[in-house]
């Protein structure tokens, strides 16, 4: 639904979720009381042929307002809802950092940056979200290690071009 600011703001829009249970409720809060009796629109297979209708003056009173305040009148009355936010307000929100929703990645060229963490959270099994490496980081390493090349093998594959030069092929 479209939230006060919606012409200049492409995220000044907010989820909201038209449930049985809460009919009543949005009837109220949306200044249509009179809908919760009326035979067109007092249950879910009545409102369905109507659904326009209902969600135009849903959007009629979500525009009147911010999606914040949308929001906390909503989830006064547990109405469904949830705001469409920006990356800013993402960045911002310290409660997706506390919950590890967001996490701070360290990048040894790019910088601290911010990356979205595991949305998997099980208490005995913790994750940490790391960097990606960089390209050619661990060429070394797999030759050696997985693909068990001596360090000759290694050194003529290097010198004959066959690895690239990383840092020229990342440019290109």
């Amino acid at each position: 639904m479209k939230c006060k600011g919606w012409e200049n703001d492409p995220n000044a829009y907010i989820y909201f979720i038209t449930q049985a249970p809460v009919w009543q409720a949005i009837c109220d809060v949306i200044g249509a009381p009179e809908w919760k009796t009326d035979p067109d629109y007092a249950t879910p297979d009545a409102r369905l042929p109507r659904l326009n209708q209902v969600f135009g003056r849903i959007e009629d009173w979500t525009q009147t307002r911010d999606k914040f305040e949308v929001m906390e009148i909503l989830n006064a009355r547990d109405i469904p809802c949830g705001p469409i936010l920006s990356m800013k307000e993402l960045a911002a929100d310290q409660s997706l950092r506390a919950t590890g929703t967001i996490v701070e990645v360290d990048h040894p060229v790019r910088g601290s940056y911010l990356s979205v963490g595991n949305p998997i959270k099980l208490s005995d099994s913790p994750t940490e979200v790391t960097r990606s490496p960089l390209l050619g980081e661990h060429t070394d390493t797999i030759l050696r290690d997985v693909l068990a090349l001596d360090d000759q093998t290694v050194r003529e594959l290097q010198n004959s071009g066959a690895l690239g030069d990383p840092a020229k092929l990342a440019a290109e």
